[in-house]
């Protein structure tokens, strides 16, 4: 609010205009919705790398979705679809594709790195900004034995 000066008059226009200087009460939350066309970001990474949800939250690690017995487990930290009215409506279609899609390619496939890196070597870190992808890496994509 420091920083949109303009922003912050605004919301302080608006409490004034309909809370006064009354108390606020969640009664008025109804009467201050977000404005039509506001963009709403949700930062998931505050999540999705939060180290009191995941055992090693940098790292890549299936296993962060299976019990002791090897069951799947979802996690509500997980919010890979996004969350709340604006989340994914494509979910169910769009995991049942990923699923068909990773299945068909490691069934067929085998993805090393070039020959001139080790595995080791591959550089996984994040390259995190408004999204995050990883650092392009030199990969050999062969057929199954």
């Amino acid at each position: 609010m420091m920083r949109y000066t303009e922003v912050q008059k605004k919301v302080c226009d608006e409490i004034t205009k309909l809370v006064g200087s009354a108390q606020p009460r969640i009664a008025h939350r109804t009467q201050m919705p977000y404005t039509e066309g506001t963009e709403v970001i949700t930062l998931l990474t505050s999540v999705l790398c939060d180290q009191t949800q995941w055992e090693k939250p940098n790292t890549f690690n299936p296993e962060h979705f299976l019990s002791s017995t090897g069951k799947f487990i979802k996690k509500e930290a997980f919010m890979h679809f996004s969350v709340g009215v604006r989340m994914c409506v494509g979910e169910s279609l769009a995991k049942m594709e990923l699923f068909l899609f990773f299945t068909s390619l490691m069934q067929k496939f085998a993805v090393h790195p070039s020959p001139e890196v080790s595995h080791l070597d591959l550089d996984l870190t994040p390259d995190t900004g408004f999204t995050t992808q990883l650092m392009p890496n030199k990969i050999c994509v062969l057929l199954q034995a």
